[in-house]
This record gives C-alpha cells, sequence and structure tokens, in this order.
C-alpha cells in the first residue's frame, strides 16, 4: 500500500505512536526511504507480517493527511521501514521528505493490510513476484522473510521500471541475489529503455508473462517431467491497477488458481480485477441506511447497477475507500439488514463473511431495503 494518500474524513482510524526517524536515504530520483525505531515499550504492538503496511500522518498545505506505505523490512529486522515515491512537486511525500530528519520524530500507525502469506517453513514452495515500481516495497518485505524463515522455498522476482536509474532498492535487491543466489532469481524489465535481450523490454502484462513462462520459467531442474511454472505455489503482484488486472488475470488463465494470486495496489482503482461472471436481476428504488463516524445517513439508490460504494461516493456521502477493488479493505462493513451479493474479493476471510461483514466496494445489492454500519468495524 503506498502512497495512497486519504484525509482523514475517508480514512479508517488507527492507533498511532511517535517514531524517531532513524535513517532517511535518496535511493533515486523520485524514491527515498524512511527507518524508525520501535522503542521496547512499542515493540508487541508493532509486531508485523511481512507484506503490510503502515500509516504516517502530517500536515500538507493545512489539513491532516494520512499517507500509508508498505514495509521494506522482513519481521527478524526489528524495525519499520519504508520506500517512499515523490509522485509530483506539489505531493505530499515532497514535503514528507524535505521536512523531516533523522532524529526527527513522526506519527506512526500500528501494522495493518492483509497481503500476507501463510508461512510453511517444512515445505519446498516455488513464489513468484511481480513489481512495478514502487510496488517492490511489500515484496521486498516478502522475499527477505522467505528467505530468512524458509530455507526450501525458491523465489523469482520480475521487477518492471521505466529506466534503470529508477531501480529502487536495487542494492539491496541485488546484495539479495548474491547472497542466496540457489534460491533468489531477479529479472528487470524496462518500458522506456532499450536491453540487449527483447524480453525484458516492455511493461509486466499478460503478453510478457506468456514469454515469461516459455522463456524463463519452463525447464524445471528438481523434476525433469513438468516446468517451473507447473510448480508455482503462490503468486505477488503490486503495483499500478492495470498491471495487476492483467497479470492476475494472465496467472489465472495460465491454470494458477486465484486463492494463490495475491495483490495489493499502490494507487487508487475503480475496476474490478477479474471480469464480473454472474448477472444480477434489477432492483430499483433501493433505500440505503448507514451509520459511520457515529452518524447516521440514510439515501435512496435508483437501482443495483453500480455496486454499494460507488453509489454513495457519486452522492458525496463520507464512505470510506482506497481502492475499490476489493483489495485495501478500507470499506469494510456489517450488513445489518437486507440482502447483498459480495463479488470476489482479496480481503475478507470465510469466517468475516459469515459474520456479516462485506466490502461496500464489491457488494451487489439484491434487495429494497440494506442496512450497514461502518463503525462496527
Amino acid at each position: 500500500m503506498d502512497d495512497m494518500e486519504k484525509q482523514l474524513p475517508n480514512a479508517r482510524q488507527y492507533d498511532f505512536h511517535r517514531l524517531k526517524i532513524t535513517k532517511k536515504h535518496q535511493l533515486t530520483n523520485s524514491v527515498f526511504e524512511l527507518q524508525f525505531e520501535v522503542p521496547d515499550h512499542l515493540k508487541e504492538k508493532y509486531r508485523f507480517r511481512a507484506g503490510q503496511y503502515v500509516g504516517l500522518k502530517y500536515e500538507h498545505n493545512g489539513q491532516l493527511y494520512i499517507n500509508d506505505f508498505s514495509m521494506t523490512s522482513a519481521p527478524h529486522e526489528e524495525n519499520i521501514s519504508l520506500g517512499i515515491k515523490i509522485n509530483s512537486g506539489n505531493s505530499s511525500t515532497r514535503d514528507l521528505f524535505h521536512r523531516y530528519a533523522v532524529g526527527d520524530e513522526m506519527e506512526v500507525s500500528e501494522p495493518k493490510g492483509r497481503f500476507t502469506l501463510v508461512s510453511k517453513p517444512h515445505e519446498f514452495r516455488t513464489i513468484i513476484g511481480f513489481a512495478g515500481g514502487i510496488g517492490i516495497t511489500p515484496l521486498i518485505s516478502h522475499f527477505k522473510n522467505i528467505l530468512h524463515t524458509e530455507p526450501r522455498t525458491r523465489l523469482y522476482l520480475f521487477y518492471g521500471n521505466r529506466k534503470s536509474d529508477e531501480i529502487a532498492f536495487r542494492n539491496e535487491l541485488d546484495n539479495l541475489a548474491r547472497k542466496y543466489g540457489d534460491r533468489l532469481h531477479i529479472f528487470y524489465f524496462f518500458s522506456q529503455e532499450d536491453t540487449t535481450d527483447n524480453l525484458f523490454q516492455g511493461r509486466l502484462n499478460e503478453q510478457k508473462l506468456k514469454l515469461i513462462i516459455n522463456q524463463i520459467l519452463h525447464l524445471d531442474d528438481t523434476d525433469e517431467e513438468s516446468t517451473i511454472w507447473d510448480a508455482v505455489d503462490e503468486v505477488l503482484i503490486c503495483g499500478k491497477g492495470e498491471m495487476i488486472k492483467s497479470l492476475a488475470n494472465a496467472c489465472y488463465n495460465n491454470g494458477i488458481p486465484k486463492k494463490n494470486i495475491h495483490f495489493e495496489l499502490f494507487e487508487e482503482y475503480n475496476e474490478d480485477i477479474y471480469p464480473q461472471e454472474q448477472e444480477f436481476p434489477l432492483v430499483e428504488n433501493i433505500e440505503v441506511e448507514f451509520r459511520i463516524n457515529h452518524r447516521t445517513f440514510s439515501t435512496t439508490l435508483e437501482n443495483n447497477r453500480t455496486k454499494l460504494l460507488q453509489q454513495l461516493l457519486i452522492k458525496g456521502f463520507p464512505v470510506p475507500y482506497s481502492c475499490k477493488s476489493g483489495i485495501c479493505g478500507s470499506c469494510e462493513c456489517y450488513l445489518l439488514e437486507g440482502e447483498v451479493e459480495l463479488l470476489e474479493n482479496e480481503y475478507l476471510t470465510e469466517k468475516e463473511e459469515q459474520s456479516g461483514k462485506i466490502l461496500a466496494c464489491m457488494s451487489v445489492a439484491l434487495s429494497n431495503r440494506i442496512k450497514l454500519n461502518f463503525d462496527m468495524v
């Protein structure tokens, strides 16, 4: 979760603590690293799983913002390290870079997010990762953690950038590849730079995945009768929405079950990742009542041709969101009354769905009255 700027009305509230900056390092022209020290009395609150993120709270142009960033540190490193991109000259992250220095304190949220994997230290696994630009941050955390805790797992990373001088964390990645050369294989791709091998030129998308499968993930030294692609257990994808959509569908269409394809956005994205395969009966004049921030709102939706969150946002209600694609969980709420169809999501567990939780961004109304509570989450 990277550089997804949210003013407070659209963000869920989490517990924050003041942490001291112990490292600040510019990695590329537009990316820098911040590292925070976690004091002993807060260590329990900042225990995290690889792939999670934290929020930084600070002012920008006179307004209070929460900005979420994935951690690049692995749990065993016992610090909080972030990779932060400066998107433009007026970005709040530019202020963040110039305003704070080593020794300063910042308000940092406790870890959150579900872009995580179940650890399986005793199994032989093959895990592949696709990253675009600053989307490399949670994958670094995952890969360092897996290399440290799963001695039998092999990893393949496919990392796309526009040009070679824009590769964030290249030194750290190359050092990992040298240290774990038999288990970690890294391939860099460039969309705006010539390469000696055309395979590594262009964006990471469905077409590129076909070439990767055929030219990199083909022969498997551990099993002469199958390919490396056949052995893939988990896929991790982090980048822009279009990249995630293209690669997730390509992986699924090439035999990887959806439950083994995990993705994280670092920007707002308003489309479904997978095609909607269901048709729903038309429901009109839908009465919706919902509670958020201890206030109750009610409205009437014309019909159910658009999902709940999108319709509430169009009407100007302060409902929480980040991705609108069933990935981040910001719009998690309880369905207290009525019926909805919850489309595929990357966030809620089966147990949570059974308890009545839904994601408003992936819910289609199937009844004339819907009652939600965002405050119970």
